[in-house]
């Protein structure tokens, strides 16, 4: 019998800066690039209805019980 090896993800939610109109979202590159470097990966946005970024989905893989990542 083969085990049957599973991805498993971890994920995190991150609301964009906005400036003090409330109306639009400061540039995130810098916050993206921080995420990045800690190995998290943007793979969605959630809009407000009628338009503007309320998160910002990142995924990553999870770490296994020995710390390493699950690839």
């Amino acid at each position: 019998m083969s085990r049957v090896s599973v991805r498993r993800w971890e994920y995190k939610t991150v609301r964009p800066s906005r400036g003090e109109t409330k109306k639009e979202a400061e540039d995130p590159e810098a916050q993206l690039n921080d995420h990045g470097e800690d190995g998290w990966e943007l793979v969605e946005t959630i809009d407000y209805t009628g338009g503007g970024t309320k998160y910002l989905v990142f995924k990553r893989p999870a770490e296994t019980a020995d710390g390493t990542n699950e690839e």
